[in-house]
């Protein structure tokens, strides 16, 4: 009995001695380890003093020390709390960044086995260097680019690289410049690539950095992530707000001075508007929001990795998407049977193949090893196992494989031999025109069997025929497949399948005014096929030889119309994310392998699939789906422009309530009046209500029809003009009341200290009018009260409980300098706040139609910038 093995190992030949030990620590010595060059770290003294030249924290420090030398010790803690989170963040976050390049080495470094001295030795990976001999088997992780020697039908899963599912024939043969990973019966194997059938001797040709692995490692690590646009803008607004503050309280210093004498009370009053006007509370509120916002999505199995990219999510208008494992499920399933006489049979769940399919199903099986490792033999296997009866289909109990017909470069086809209790089957699969030439088949039909091939290739099928035939057990095995007479079978179509949650990802992706396009290496024909399941529109498909004929003006020009890419190289994708940006567009970019890691970390938001992807993908993007669910993606936007609309209405919030705050602060100073409010009455509101409050808005639901409006332009200003004088318009309502109070009742009888104390519970009751109002900017009072808010539910009885303490408790009172309000003076400040609530909901539907026509503006902008 013949019991020769595809997968024996190589032969050891004189002549196949590999290196001796000297001459590898030689080279070892001389071109250095088999890993990744490490980016030079950061030390920790370093990483605080660039973090220390941020203008926010400088901000955050120099108010901690203000409070400082006031006295006031629980405000500068938590100044200075912050301060050092913001340190401690990016400290990790170096540290995090660091991993993209050490997931690349440890990919790169496996175990090998190699020839040195005439002998097999098993080494670390990152000890094999240039010439040596490695040996190849089945299931082995190649260590380093190498060149095939020897090889036995041999295939290899280059999907890290390439990003496809389908594994690729390799055959020994002569070096090929310019050769790269994706092609069948090339003479290379790749490092960090997976041998899944045959076995291999190989000279390895380049190492670490010099490996095709290697090359993309080194084109991620010069690539610079841009400051987020809100991030620059907060920038902006906190200096210009704080020079602001700064000129008004030097001119309040002097001016008060010098029209009312008293230096002391010209500093306090100096000291009282400048802290009025400083906006400590930005970049605290925008930590709160961006670390409460990477929370929710998080719940929603989405892991954000830099949290800036959470106010990226809802500017995004283009979503570059890869195929395999991304919008397809990233293994190979039988989708179709076809038999000889042309029957079609599509394969359904839960569905039983009829007994002709059922022995094509069988045969395909037989024609696979028995504990595969190739994608297509994984899927006849798993068909196997779901229809039962499609294992048992073949006559003959304990089946024995006897010998194996590998693949070779003239005939794309391969045949198992087993023995059965009568005989012996011989069963093959391959290429539908090797598997014509095998059952020698007339012109007549194998033309029909191509038509057929070509109708199920448009559907995006990878084709196989299979082929059976018999041999008597009492007889040898010819030398070749080609001696045994076939019988021919059928056809076999596999698909990797498109996750079910695709189509309607995609549909309210376009809803939401988000383009997709697809980029693969896959061949243009699939790639059609799937981006037509999935819902993108147009037929039309740019190779990447396309690309490469292209100038990158005429490649800006065409990303405009094409949503399909096939056969797309790594530095490709870059090319098409880079002229995306190009055309103003807020680029999301999702993939799983270490060849999308580059364009992962260029986009403006990076989406890396958790579960099949790579560490290296994983640690260069701004988001990992932690469930490899397309679907998140959409549910991850809306969370982010929510997020961004809710930290818009927050920011806008503190704005308006800074203009009272700091307009009674100014108010003594205009008109001959005393102090109301000094620096601890101002602490109290900023240090305490205002942050509280935020929280509330953080916690508000989406606007209705958040996910039917275009993406917000990337270059919007946080405050547009309509935005600041509605702002300015509430803070001047609350200004109004509680500047009332406090000009009219001296002249009802109360002292300086009930005057302060009124004016100061109007102003918190004016403060609680503006968060009902500011809740929702497409809903009414009323319904926006309907909607459940956690975090209103807490905050309102804090803010009521805080101020009855300052109002009503003898010692709080004294230290705020408020005296005791009687009777009507005591409803005055909720009279005020309706009075507030009601006038500005009277010109809140005025206030839509503006934001309305806005959204329809921007809208218009983005499709005819898109256009240009």
């Amino acid at each position: 009995m013949d019991t020769t093995s595809p997968t024996a190992p190589v032969p050891e030949t004189p002549m196949h001695s590999g290196l001796t030990d000297d001459e590898a620590r030689t080279r070892l010595a001389a071109e250095g380890i088999n890993e990744l060059a490490t980016a030079k770290r950061r030390s920790v003294l370093r990483i605080v003093l660039d973090v220390l030249r941020e203008p926010m924290l400088a901000l955050l420090l120099a108010g901690g020390v203000v409070y400082l030398l006031l006295g006031s010790q629980a405000e500068a803690l938590i100044l200075l709390a912050f301060a050092c989170m913001s340190i401690a963040i990016t400290a990790a976050q170096e540290a995090r960044t660091g991993r993209v390049l050490e997931a690349l080495r440890d990919l790169s470094s496996p175990r090998a086995l190699v020839i040195r001295d005439g002998a097999r030795q098993r080494i670390a990976g990152r000890d094999v260097v240039r010439g040596d001999l490695i040996v190849l088997s089945e299931g082995d992780r190649v260590p380093a680019d190498a060149l095939l020697i020897e090889a036995t039908d041999l295939s290899a899963d280059e999907s890290l690289l390439t990003g496809e599912a389908e594994a690729v024939r390799k055959k020994a043969g002569a070096a090929q410049a310019n050769v790269r990973p994706g092609g069948h019966d090339l003479p290379q194997v790749f490092s960090g690539t997976l041998i899944v059938r045959g076995s291999a001797l190989a000279q390895v040709t380049a190492i670490g950095a010099a490996s095709e692995i290697g090359r993309i490692g080194k084109s991620l690590s010069q690539i610079e992530p841009e400051t987020p646009h809100l991030q620059r803008q907060m920038h902006m607004l906190v200096l210009a707000t704080a020079g602001i503050g700064i000129a008004v309280s030097v001119i309040v210093v002097v001016l008060y001075a010098l029209l009312r004498g008293g230096w002391l009370d010209a500093v306090l009053a100096g000291i009282a508007v400048g802290m009025a006007m400083l906006p400590e509370e930005f970049p605290m509120v925008l930590a709160v929001f961006m670390a409460m916002g990477a929370w929710r999505i998080s719940r929603r199995r989405v892991l954000t990795r830099r949290a800036s990219a959470i106010e990226t999510l809802g500017a995004a208008s283009v979503l570059c998407t890869d195929k395999t494992g991304t919008l397809t499920e990233n293994r190979m399933t039988i989708a179709a049977f076809r038999l000889a006489d042309g029957t079609v049979h599509p394969i359904a769940a839960n569905v039983s193949l009829p007994p002709a399919f059922q022995h094509l199903a069988a045969i395909g099986v037989l024609a696979s090893a028995p504990e595969p490792f190739d994608p297509m033999e994984k899927a006849f296997h798993a068909l196997a196992a779901a229809d039962l009866r499609a294992g048992d289909a073949l006559p003959g109990v304990g089946k024995l494989l006897v010998h194996s017909y590998p693949l070779s470069p003239d005939l794309l086809a391969m045949s198992q031999v087993w023995q059965v209790a009568d005989g012996r089957i011989i069963a093959a699969k391959g290429a539908p025109e090797a598997i014509a030439e095998l059952c020698k088949l007339q012109s007549d039909q194998r033309n029909a069997i191509a038509a057929q091939v070509e109708v199920m290739a448009r559907d995006g099928l990878r084709v196989l025929a299979v082929a059976e035939a018999s041999w008597q057990a009492e007889c040898a095995l010819p030398e070749t497949q080609r001696e045994f007479t076939f019988a021919f079978v059928g056809l076999v179509g596999l698909a990797d399948p498109l996750r079910a949650s695709v189509p309607a990802a995609v549909a309210e992706c376009h809803a939401a005014g988000i383009r997709v396009i697809m980029i693969t290496w896959d061949h243009p024909v699939t790639a059609r096929a799937i981006a037509n399941a999935a819902g993108l529109p147009g037929d039309t498909v740019l190779t990447g030889d396309d690309l490469t004929a292209m100038a990158d003006d005429d490649l800006t020009k065409a990303v405009t119309t094409v949503n399909i890419f096939a056969r797309i190289l790594p530095e490709q994708k870059l090319r098409i994310v880079n002229a995306l940006k190009a055309k103003g567009a807020v680029v999301a970019m999702t993939g799983d392998g270490v060849n999308d890691a580059p364009s992962l970390k260029a986009a403006d938001i990076g989406v890396a699939m958790g579960e099949r992807g790579t560490d290296v993908a994983r640690e260069a993007a701004s988001i990992v789906l932690l469930d490899d669910d397309f679907g998140s993606i959409v549910t991850t936007v809306r969370l982010g422009r929510r997020i961004y609309d809710n930290l818009r209405k927050a920011i806008s919030f503190i704005l308006a309530v800074h203009v009272p705050i700091a307009g009674l602060a100014l108010m003594p100073l205009l008109f001959g009046m005393p102090l109301l409010f000094g620096p601890v009455h101002i602490a109290f509101l900023e240090m305490v209500i205002d942050p509280v409050c935020a929280l509330v808005f953080e916690a508000e639901k989406e606007e209705e029809g958040v996910m039917r409006r275009p993406p917000r332009r990337i270059d919007e200003p946080l405050f547009s003009w309509p935005t600041v004088v509605w702002s300015l318009l509430q803070g001047l309502m609350v200004l109004g009341a509680a500047g009332s109070a406090a000009w009219f009742a001296p002249g009802y009888g109360l002292d300086p200290d009930q005057v302060r104390g009124l004016a100061f519970a109007t102003l918190v009751l004016g403060v609680v009018a503006l968060i009902l109002i500011d809740r929702s900017n497409s809903n009414s009072i009323l319904s926006a009260l309907l909607r459940p808010n956690k975090a209103l539910a807490a905050v309102l009885p804090v803010v009521a409980g805080l101020l009855a303490l300052a109002l009503f408790w003898a010692p709080a009172r004294e230290l705020f300098g408020f005296g005791v309000l009687h009777g009507i003076w005591l409803a005055v400040p909720p009279l005020a706040g309706i009075g507030v609530l009601l006038a500005l909901e009277g010109l809140k539907p005025f206030w839509r139609l503006v934001l309305q026509a806005r959204e329809q503006k921007t809208g218009l902008a983005i499709e005819s910038k898109v256009a240009q």
